[in-house]
């Protein structure tokens, strides 16, 4: 009897699989797309329907002949490539590139590669999908086989076409008019964009000076029962932010506090409860992966990649262990509700455990409801359980998915938050009326907080009754300043692209891969994203000359109409050419008559093997020198650095020079000699800023002492 192939992407997947089928399955790897665009040409004939033109690469072809030989002998042939467009058209590239056509396998349009003698008949074709690679999951897939969604092929090839006639019209234009090696692309020009005018609000930002009153207090008979509390009212009127604008407004309201009568005016204590977050979609599992672990987007999606395909568990062989990684979806099985319930009962208490489970309505555009949120595929295989197996990053991650799907069926977590207002009446009655507010909350249930570790404090209040005199200790002016608004990370960065409808779960990492590796951006010592002066210059030329390619609405727009495709409301030709057609006109026109924007600039080095000067050029990796005698002679170096920044104090070993600003090559901020190697003084510590006092250990004794009496 003939056996049946399974193909899927990935040999890590196949190995998961293989372990819970039987010996009349052979399970092969595609390694991923076998049939893509050429990257020699533009691959697309727009004279004919916009038909792309697939080949299989160089690096594709030795798979793809072994699969055809297992094709051959197999009865039964089954497609299990991942279940979003990505994986759909990853399974009808195989059925064509194999020669296993099949009447209900053709996309709108398609160039056919040969098919062979046609002397065997073509074996059965079947494409199956699940969301965890479990041995249930493949059981049920393979009960309900499905054919290729065409469909959803569509909006894939729809996106990979545009994406190509984008990218090939445009990069030709910005090699010209900037340099050689950029690129342009829908979603990857409108994230510069939106990182470049971030950049522009933080230059052009102004601080604004502004001041906050706080008190410090205690009740008039208990000296220890110390609080704070913050100016909130005068004469009855609410403090807007920018109500004490500077020094000699906060001390005008300090002086009227002088030996004021402060007591309690009202008080209100109220439960409050916190809901527990939401599980993860592609999204925020890459948002809370760069806030928690540090991960960046392209490390997490390969981490989880890794943990959905399978980890060899000891005896337990290759095992998937979350769900599927890209993800729109907040959805949940009733299965993985129901095994939750029953593992919170048994390591946190029944009081932990929901007496029915909370489901979550996805917000997302476009999402895909019949997916499912990214969650552990058994919530009972604990992180604890399985960290042996798994190395630093998988098991952190794993750790984090766990945790997150757990909470959320956890219930809320509950507080009792108490608010004081404090009348505080000026012993001058022409004064004003001063109205202080102290907040705190106490915890009295943590909830969900007992698996998913957030911030919270208990900040208590002593025990008060209204009109009740207090004592102040001490009023503080503080001075603040506005701040600009941050540089976006990682994290920030796609969740504004999802807000705005652009890209989609499997978009997210590679458009922050590519605008880093095309130096358009870059990340400061706090890993957040600045664009480079190439990334200024390319999204000013395109937000002039090609507006609707860094347009936020007109991109959003495009990714709705793809998904108008996957439903089969629209076909893909008629979207591709409704904005091809203008964009190649606009292309044409504006090839001469745009200006070069990065002229070289002179100056007076002179070049130091031809003698002619030498000109600041630009580069894909920024400014550089080179000869002007170019190509004749072809010398050129970089730019000679900035020196250090003096930080004003001499260098505490040699006395001789001022200490400087450093940075270790990872970025980090340290101060050293400006006299380095010959002077090797180096420290963390900032000598600007004054050292803590040190503390002897008999002062800490006494300290401690105190403390314990008290």
């Amino acid at each position: 009897m003939a056996k049946q192939l399974v193909i899927v992407e990935s040999p890590a997947k196949a190995r998961t699989i293989s372990r819970f089928l039987g010996k009349d399955f052979v399970v092969e790897s595609s390694y991923g797309h076998i049939r893509d665009l050429p990257r020699s040409k533009l691959g697309v004939d727009v004279e004919n329907n916009f038909a792309p033109q697939y080949i299989i690469p160089t690096k594709s072809r030795k798979q793809v002949n072994l699969l055809k030989k297992e094709a051959a002998k197999a009865g039964r042939i089954i497609l299990a490539t991942d279940e979003d467009r990505e994986g759909e058209a990853i399974a009808w590239h195989l059925v064509q590139a194999l020669g296993l056509n099949d009447s209900n396998q053709q996309p709108a349009t398609s160039n056919q590669p040969e098919t062979g003698n046609g002397k065997r008949e073509t074996p059965k074709v079947e494409r199956i999908v699940f969301h965890e690679i479990t041995e249930s999951a493949i059981a049920e897939a393979l009960k309900n086989p499905r054919d290729i969604d065409l469909k959803r092929v569509d909006a894939q090839q729809a996106r990979r076409v545009l994406d190509r006639l984008v990218g090939y019209s445009l990069s030709p234009f910005l090699w010209k008019k900037v340099i050689r090696g950029l690129s342009a692309g829908r979603v990857q020009s409108v994230a510069v964009r939106l990182i470049v005018e971030r950049e522009r609000e933080i230059q052009a930002f102004k601080p604004q000076e502004y001041w906050t009153i706080e008190a410090e207090l205690h009740p008039a008979k208990r000296a220890k029962e110390k609080f704070f509390a913050r100016l909130a009212k005068v004469n009855s009127e609410t403090l807007d932010k920018f109500a004490i604008k500077n020094d000699a407004e906060a001390k005008s309201v300090v002086g009227n506090l002088e030996g004021a009568r402060w007591n309690v005016a009202s008080m209100e204590k109220r439960a409050v409860a916190k809901k527990p977050p939401a599980p993860f979609t592609t999204s925020t599992l890459q948002q809370e992966a760069f806030r928690r672990l540090g991960f960046g987007a392209r490390q997490t999606m390969r981490f989880a990649q890794q943990l959905y395909e399978g980890v060899e568990l000891g005896t337990e062989g290759s095992t998937g262990l979350i769900t599927y990684m890209r993800t729109d979806s907040m959805n949940l099985s009733e299965e993985s509700l129901a095994r939750a319930r029953a593992v919170i009962g048994e390591l946190f208490g029944k009081n932990y455990a929901l007496p029915s489970p909370r489901r979550f309505k996805t917000k997302t555009k476009g999402a895909q409801e019949a997916h499912e949120a990214v969650r552990p595929t058994d919530p009972g295989r604990t992180p604890a359980s399985i960290k042996q197996y798994l190395d630093r990053y998988q098991y952190r991650l794993y750790d984090l998915i766990w945790r997150r799907f757990m909470a959320s069926q956890m219930p809320e977590a509950l507080f009792e938050a108490s608010t004081v207002d404090i009348a505080a009446k000026a012993a001058d009655p022409t004064a004003p009326e001063y109205l202080f507010r102290a907040s705190g909350q106490t915890m009295k249930f943590d909830g969900f907080l007992a698996v998913w570790l957030a911030k919270t404090e208990d900040i208590i209040l002593p025990e008060l009754a209204k009109d009740e005199l207090l004592a102040l200790d001490d009023v503080l002016p503080n001075q603040h300043f506005t701040e600009p608004p941050p540089r976006f990370s990682e994290a920030s960065l796609i969740k504004a692209l999802e807000e705005a409808g652009i890209g989609r779960p499997s978009t997210y990492a590679p458009t922050l891969a590519t605008i880093q590796d095309r130096n358009y951006v870059e990340k400061d010592e706090a890993k957040r994203l600045k664009p480079t002066e190439i990334g200024f210059i390319v999204n000013d030329l395109l937000v002039e000359h090609f507006p609707e390619i860094v347009d936020i609405q007109f991109t959003a727009k495009m990714e709705e109409e793809f998904d108008e495709i996957a439903e089969g409301k629209r076909e893909w030709q008629p979207i591709i050419r409704e904005f091809y057609e203008p964009f190649a006109k606009r292309l044409a026109e504006k090839y001469d008559v745009v200006e070069k924007r990065t002229p070289d600039e002179t100056t007076d080095q002179v070049c130091d093997k031809c003698g002619k000067p030498m000109l600041i050029k630009y580069g894909r990796f920024g400014k550089f020198l080179a000869c002007s005698g170019f190509p004749d002679c072809k010398n050129a170096k970089p730019l000679a650095k900035e020196p250090p920044k003096s930080t004003g104090v001499k260098c505490p070993e040699c006395g001789e020079a001022d200490i400087v600003e450093r940075r270790t090559r990872k970025k980090r901020l340290f101060f050293g000699c400006a006299r380095y190697p010959d002077c090797k003084y180096a420290t963390w510590a900032d000598p600007r800023k004054p050292a803590r006092p040190a503390v002897l250990p008999e002062e800490k004794k006494e300290e401690k002492a105190e403390s314990e009496e008290e």
